[in-house]
């Protein structure tokens, strides 16, 4: 971590868990669809219950609970220093992973696909188009049928999809589906990172769930890593 920096903690809480660390400079930034540093390495956090058995949840809908997630970057020559767990962390067993290039696709009722097939369609009739008929969907099944831990791309979403969850709470606005608004701001985030449930590491989110940090470009650009925004969906 930088020499400098505290471990993330939500405060009244507790520390959050080290989840994950992506070495920039080994990805195959040519074939990304975000524009990640190109050395520096991304450190992931998150409160996950561990230490108060699951009692406080981080939520999108609740501001005060989205301190529990955090991005940091760490940049090449950033001066470091190994920190020890915080007292009542257990760590995760460790699971190196490698990178490989896929293509992604997203669902039918995501607003880029209403952007693209059907401009203009209000957010609330997006079952009643085409490209959601149950021949399309079972082709997008097929094609991408898991979850998994992405870095760019489209996020696999276990429910609806999560740039709607992160407009929904940015907004923090009742707001429904048919509002312009909503697809608008969905359309202002891309994903950043999502890191599935995985066995290797004694990780489990929910019901085999998954977690997802989106950015905006902008703030993306900027190195703004702070701004991403946290949301987890489980089955």
């Amino acid at each position: 971590m930088p020499a400098g920096a505290e471990w993330p903690a939500w405060d009244g809480h507790g520390p959050l868990s080290f989840i994950a660390s992506v070495d920039c400079a080994r990805l195959p930034a040519a074939e990304l669809d975000i524009d990640l540093p190109a050395t520096g390495t991304l450190l992931f956090f998150y409160f996950d219950g561990r230490l108060d058995d699951g009692d406080a949840l981080v939520l999108t809908e609740d501001r005060e609970s989205w301190a529990g997630a955090r991005v940091l970057y760490v940049a090449a020559d950033e001066k470091v220093a190994e920190r020890g767990i915080p007292a009542g962390l257990t760590p995760y067993p460790v699971a190196p992973l490698a990178a490989r290039v896929e293509m992604t696709a997203t669902e039918p009722w995501h607003p880029s696909v209403r952007a693209a097939f059907a401009p203009g369609a209000p957010l609330g009739n997006r079952y009643d188009h085409p490209v959601c008929s149950q021949e399309f969907l079972d082709a997008l099944w097929e094609f991408d049928d898991e979850v998994g831990h992405q870095i760019g791309g489209h996020a696999h979403s276990v429910q609806n999809p999560v740039e709607i969850e992160i407009a929904e709470a940015v907004l923090d606005d009742e707001v429904s589906w048919d509002d312009p608004r909503l697809s608008e701001e969905a359309g202002n985030w891309v994903l950043l990172a999502q890191f599935d449930s995985e066995d290797a590491a004694d990780m489990m989110w929910g019901d085999a769930g998954a977690l997802y940090w989106l950015i905006r470009p902008e703030d993306l650009a900027e190195r703004r890593f702070e701004q991403a925004m946290f949301t987890w969906q489980c089955s």
